[in-house]
C-alpha cells in the first residue's frame, strides 16, 4: 500500500470543463497505488446529501459547504478527498480552504478546470449550453448565473487545450513535489 497524507483536491470549473473526468482518472490512479480515496461528485452529492436544495445562491453555498465538511472529515482521517462540483462562488471556496487550514490536519489543493464557455458549448453533447444560451435553462452557471474563477489555484488545468493525461500528470507532479503522495508509480 502506498503512503500518503489525507488531503483535499478541490476541483472547480464550469459544467463540462473536465472536473469529473480528471477526478475519475485520479481516483483510478490513486486506487492503483493502494491509496485511500473518495470522490465527492457534485451531481451525486446533490442526489444524496443535498436533495431538495435549489440553485439559488444560498442553496448553492449550502451545498458547497456540505461538500467541504465531508471532504474535511475524510481528509483529516487520512483519505484523499476529491471534490468535483462547480462551486461557483470564490468566497465559499475560500471559506472552506480557511476552515481546512485553521484545523491544520490536511492540505487543500484547488484545481481550476479552465475552459471557456464557447469551447464548452462546442463540445457539449447534452446541448445544455445551447439551451441555457437560448434561455431554456435558468440559473445555468457561466451563462445566466455567475462563476467566479479562482484567483490563485494551486493548479490550473487548461482542459480545452491540453489532454487529460497532461492535466492528470501535472496534478500528480504537484502532489509529489508537496510530499502529499509518493513520487512515481
Amino acid at each position: 500500500m502506498g503512503t500518503h497524507a489525507g488531503f483535499i483536491l478541490w476541483f472547480t470549473g464550469l459544467s463540462g470543463a473536465g472536473k469529473s473526468t480528471l477526478s475519475e482518472r485520479l481516483v483510478a490512479e490513486f486506487t492503483s497505488r493502494g491509496y485511500r480515496v473518495e470522490l465527492l461528485d457534485g451531481d451525486e452529492v446533490r442526489t444524496h446529501l443535498s436533495k431538495g436544495l435549489s440553485f439559488s445562491k444560498e442553496d448553492r453555498d449550502t451545498n458547497v459547504r456540505r461538500i467541504g465538511w465531508v471532504a474535511r472529515v475524510l481528509a483529516r482521517n487520512g483519505v484523499i478527498a476529491i471534490t468535483a462540483a462547480i462551486s461557483p462562488y470564490r468566497e465559499i471556496r475560500d471559506e472552506i480552504r480557511a476552515d481546512v487550514e485553521k484545523e491544520g490536519r490536511a492540505a487543500f489543493v484547488e484545481i481550476f478546470a479552465n475552459a471557456p464557455v464557447n469551447a464548452l458549448a462546442e463540445r457539449d453533447v447534452k446541448g445544455l449550453y445551447k439551451r441555457a444560451i437560448a434561455g431554456e435553462i435558468k440559473h445555468f452557471t457561466g451563462v445566466s448565473d455567475p462563476y467566479e474563477a479562482p484567483l490563485n489555484p494551486e493548479i490550473e488545468a487548461l482542459t480545452s487545450v491540453e489532454s487529460i493525461t497532461e492535466s492528470v500528470d501535472r496534478v500528480l507532479n504537484y502532489l509529489a513535489e508537496k510530499n502529499l503522495i509518493d513520487a512515481g508509480a
